[in-house]
């Protein structure tokens, strides 16, 4: 499946088992929003990321911007976020790091690579999901624990994770989540 596909999957399973997150959701990103960003980040995204950032960026409005992150709280779980892309760009540019890796005598198991672009975190950005500008591949981050590479090996893939969750919360079938009143309850 391609990483449109998984995401389209994902949206109509919020869509249907929790309307009132899917009205919350903002549009999409521009070519332009994202040629931008790859200037001022100096990096390309990756398609799979470009991709998705033209279906929903999930950026707050900007007066809203008060936080370290920003998105939509609580999907795809409780204590993190999907970001959109001016989130994106502004923990990337708290991540990134002279030399291209930290530290910088771990050049093979680095706790953080600046072809690592974020696109799910917690609020303080501790914690999160990067998708490897490299070869596409979804990894996490813990601040003061190793960074796991590879643990997907596509947004498509990740995206297909977050469509099984959601279905077992329509289920019934999830430890810490259910549907009420069309949104998601995290307990």
């Amino acid at each position: 499946m391609s990483v449109a596909e998984s995401w389209s999957r994902v949206m109509t399973l919020l869509r249907q088992h929790a309307p009132a997150d899917h009205a919350d959701l903002p549009g999409p990103a521009t070519e332009q929003t994202l040629t931008a960003a790859e200037e001022r980040m100096g990096i390309s995204l990756p398609e799979d990321l470009r991709t998705w950032l033209l279906r929903n960026s999930l950026d707050l409005p900007e007066k809203d911007e008060d936080v370290m992150c920003c998105g939509f709280d609580g999907f795809p779980d409780e204590g993190s976020f999907f970001l959109g892309i001016r989130a994106m760009e502004q923990l990337y540019a708290n991540r990134r790091v002279p030399g291209g890796f930290d530290p910088p005598d771990q050049r093979d198991n680095p706790f953080w690579r600046n072809e690592w672009i974020p696109f799910l975190s917690d609020q303080d950005g501790w914690t999160g999901k990067f998708v490897d500008a490299r070869d596409g591949r979804v990894g996490r981050w813990f601040v003061g624990e190793p960074t796991v590479t590879g643990e997907y090996e596509s947004m498509a893939r990740y995206f297909d994770s977050v469509a099984e969750t959601l279905t077992r919360i329509a289920d019934g079938n999830h430890p810490v989540c259910e549907v009420a009143e069309g949104r998601l309850v995290w307990s």
